[in-house]
């Protein structure tokens, strides 16, 4: 699996971004695809997931409600759509997939192997 991600810049505070991510080849229901991001100085640490059937969403505590994780399954394209943007969200953000992680793993960041480039996300006060 080949990730390619984009759509990262420079919003302003309470703005909104999409991140996007293109999975490559002929994905499966089961994989499960993640964002993640990282901060300066600090570990990369989970956003957002989902199976590519769509079903499975979850996200982390300081992004729910703001944050959304789909899935276009005609083009193959996994998105991060970010909305009421906060300066402590600013972080590289990666997206990352895996054809074998269990459901009870999917905020998991060793569970994946693959992944992609990260995407800068900047957002000022």
């Amino acid at each position: 699996v080949q990730l390619q991600a984009f759509g990262g810049g420079l919003v302003q505070a309470g703005e909104s971004l999409r991140l996007s991510c293109v999975v490559s080849g002929r994905p499966s229901g089961r994989l499960a695809v993640a964002w993640f991001r990282q901060a300066p100085g600090s570990e990369r640490e989970f956003v957002a997931a989902n199976r590519f059937s769509g079903n499975y969403a979850t996200y982390a505590e300081p992004v729910k409600g703001r944050f959304t994780i789909s899935i276009d399954k005609i083009k193959n394209t996994v998105y991060l759509q970010m909305n009421s943007l906060r300066p402590e969200d600013t972080a590289v953000y990666y997206c990352a997939a895996d054809p074998s992680v269990m459901l009870s793993k999917l905020r998991s960041r060793t569970a994946y192997t693959n992944w992609g480039q990260g995407t800068l996300v900047t957002v000022s006060s």
